[in-house]
């Protein structure tokens, strides 16, 4: 019988001051972790292109200073005006709601006349004082809600700036020295290393695969969107356009948030044939894109189950906001993987 070696006294000390000072330096960086996540996220995708120019030129900095420049221009320039006009357009959108309460109670109180009209609604016994009364509160919580959220954005503006320069700074450093960065968690961390490069390889693919899902298939519903509210004379098509494109990250639903609601109301208000081409354009084209492109996207590069994903993509929507579309997934991941090595590693402390 072999007898285990116990743990001295100066160990057991490490050992607690290591974890007190990990917890501690965790709390610190809690702050700022989305905003280094993105950074890592963003760096992995970008770190092709600073390999090519430090290939063609040898100075690090400058390289990262070039790869950080196309990212600027590429993706978070386009980004910040599309986020900027969304919000002018969604405060314009509130101003125009609650100017027009009335005329808004008008057209309910005409829709459901018509409506009571037709032999098929008559037999409901629809109370209309009812159904307005509701409706208009509805209509109240929604702008309520939308003028909320845009004064917590626009008051949280230092805070957004604040973490937004952390990204950029934390990004530069991540191109540079990103390699360096993997080699020495790797060396350092007590796990064979052939494990840490799995779970970076599935944090990655994953991550990449969240993101290329997001800006091809929600880019695709946001302009096909946009374009069939234009044609058929919905105000406001690109921001409407922009926020399909921002809620085809939620799996199953979607994009139909915006699009199904529009082509009712365009048919009770008697805008027959828009109503319609909404209904059929959105249902039969758009719809068919998440569906067809969606596992090819998403499923065969991280090997994952489609109700993992969907469960996994609620979830991280729900307790990371508008970041739990790739950290849900990028977590389930790992667990996915972690379970995938638990079997060798436990045959392997077995014999």
């Amino acid at each position: 019988m072999i007898n285990k070696p116990q743990p001295s006294f100066e160990k057991i000390v490490f050992f607690i001051l290591l974890a007190f000072i990990t917890i501690f330096l965790t709390y610190i960086l809690m702050p700022f972790f989305f905003a280094i996540f993105w950074a890592v996220l963003i760096a992995s995708i970008f770190a092709p292109l600073y390999k090519y120019f430090n290939k063609k030129i040898k100075n690090p900095n400058l390289c990262a200073s070039m790869a950080l420049a196309v990212v600027l221009l590429c993706l978070i320039l386009p980004v910040g005006l599309i986020i900027d006009l969304l919000i002018v357009e969604s405060i314009d959108i509130y101003q125009s709601l609650n100017s027009s309460s009335s005329n808004w109670q008008k057209i309910l109180s005409d829709m459901l006349q018509s409506l009571g009209k037709n032999p098929i609604f008559a037999t409901l016994n629809l109370d209309q004082a009812f159904l307005i009364n509701k409706s208009q509160e509805a209509l109240k919580a929604f702008t309520g809600y939308v003028f909320n959220h845009i004064s917590e954005f626009t008051q949280n503006t230092i805070l957004i700036l604040i973490n937004f320069a952390v990204m950029i700074y934390s990004l530069f450093y991540f191109l540079r020295d990103g390699e360096r960065l993997i080699n020495t968690l790797t060396k350092n961390i007590p796990v064979d290393k052939k494990h840490i490069d799995h779970f970076i390889n599935q944090f990655l693919t994953t991550a990449k695969s969240s993101l290329k899902f997001t800006f091809v298939i929600g880019g695709i519903q946001g302009l096909l969107g946009g374009l069939v509210f234009y044609f058929t004379g919905i105000e406001r098509a690109l921001v409407w356009g922009v926020l399909m494109f921002g809620l085809s990250v939620v799996p199953a639903v979607g994009s139909a948030i915006i699009w199904l609601p529009a082509g009712i109301i365009m048919l009770f208000l008697g805008h027959i044939w828009q109503g319609i081409t909404i209904l059929v354009f959105c249902s039969v084209v758009i719809s068919s894109v998440d569906n067809l492109l969606r596992p090819v996207l998403m499923g065969r590069d991280t090997q994952m189950h489609s109700l993992l994903i969907f469960l996994s993509t609620l979830g991280g929507l729900a307790a990371f906001g508008f970041s739990g579309f790739v950290l849900g997934p990028v977590i389930a991941a790992l667990f996915v993987a972690i379970w995938k090595l638990f079997p060798e590693i436990y045959m392997e402390k077995v014999k």
